[in-house]
């Protein structure tokens, strides 16, 4: 295959990535364009196009991990919506010392309300962190009336990754693209609720959450957006 100079690679870069909204495409993605097309520009200029409104419907953004492993923070699909039931799970906080508890607890009525007919009620939203097809994290909001709740206008927050992948800063943004989307969806806060003893207390302090009530074992806290 032929090589893009490296004037038009800049071109190609300039065009497709958009630093304001954090749309980041990579090198293999122009090249395969170019393969497809035969560097047709008006064929490379359209299906850049099509692949950037694809994108830019599933908030798609590249990062990488501090472990160098490429991963790509994108919106829930509508086929995927059951995996919210393992983030539900994985996002039960189990103090040290303790056994989990198991897994037919997230059937429970207070718990049901985070996922039950996700996707069709006010508020929705879930972005989830993509490596390589293989959906390791979730941050989801709705409307509803779970521990964080603060008033009918407020979506409250719930994220999680697994075991394995967390400590490597992938929940912070999915945190921070999430309150990016509610900001430009109109949404003029957001809440949550959270373990005094759950070290993501920190996390949530880090990008804007600030504690406005508590009670012997929760913070419930607020990001003005």
């Amino acid at each position: 295959m032929k090589q893009l100079k490296e004037k038009e690679y800049e071109e190609f870069q300039q065009y497709l990535y958009n630093k304001s909204h954090g749309y980041i495409w990579m090198p293999d993605t122009l090249e395969l364009i170019c393969r497809g097309n035969e560097y047709d520009p008006e064929k490379i200029g359209k299906q850049m196009l099509e692949m950037k409104v694809k994108l830019q419907n599933e908030h798609v953004s590249h990062m990488q991990s501090d472990k160098w492993k490429k991963y790509i923070i994108r919106r829930l699909r509508k086929n995927e919506t059951e995996l919210l039931k393992d983030f539900l799970y994985e996002a039960i906080f189990v103090p040290k010392g303790t056994e989990a508890p198991e897994r037919d607890i997230i059937e429970k009525a207070e718990l049901r309300v985070y996922t039950d007919d996700f996707g069709n009620r006010k508020g929705d939203n879930c972005l989830v962190a993509d490596f390589g097809g293989k959906v390791v994290g979730a941050v989801w909001t709705r409307i509803m009336d779970d521990y964080g709740h603060v008033d009918n206008d407020t979506p409250s927050f719930a994220i999680s990754l697994y075991r394995e992948y967390r400590g490597q800063g992938i929940g912070s943004q999915l945190m921070v693209r999430m309150l990016e989307l509610l900001k430009r969806q109109g949404y003029e806060k957001a809440s949550l609720a959270v373990q005094k003893a759950n070290y993501a207390v920190k996390m949530y302090e880090n990008v804007g959450f600030k504690t406005v009530d508590e009670n012997d074992e929760e913070y419930i806290m607020v990001c003005e957006l």
